[in-house]
């Protein structure tokens, strides 16, 4: 497991198998849920064998107060699943996220990083647009539920 570091009081490292449950609870309180299939315990087991870095977790005293997905797909650099405790924002975690995938991915040789933000999620939007990232207008998201 690889330790990002402390800052503020809080510890950054890699989600582990064994946080899938605490995850999937976290993710149904802190995150965009709306409109995607729910998440299972099976997924976050196959992201973390397929790269165990790509998550990365803050915990506040053993508590998660959140998480980001820096994924590599062989072609591009997505972020994914960037949410924060609701009692635990504006505090600068999730830009303290951002920073650390960002540094991730740019590792990998990121030259251009991308996020999904459901078009009525102004708070995911708020934080997106203050890290640096701006919508693309011209581009539609494609989807075939499964």
């Amino acid at each position: 497991m690889r330790q990002y570091g402390r800052v503020d009081e809080l510890l950054f490292r890699t989600g582990r198998a064994d946080d899938a449950d605490v995850l999937l609870r976290f993710w149904s309180i802190a995150a965009e849920n709306s409109g995607r299939p729910t998440d299972t315990r099976e997924a976050v087991e196959r992201l973390l064998d397929r790269d165990a870095e790509a998550l990365i977790v803050a915990e506040r005293d053993g508590r998660v107060v959140g998480t980001v997905i820096a994924g590599f797909d062989g072609w591009r650099y997505h972020l994914y699943r960037l949410a924060v405790d609701p009692g635990e924002r504006r505090r600068g975690i999730g830009r303290a996220l951002l920073e650390r995938a960002e540094k991730r991915l740019v590792r990998w040789g990121a030259t251009r990083l991308d996020a999904m933000v459901l078009a009525d999620n102004s708070l995911g939007q708020a934080i997106w647009a203050t890290s640096g990232f701006s919508p693309q207008p011209e581009w539609r998201r494609w989807v075939k539920p499964l």
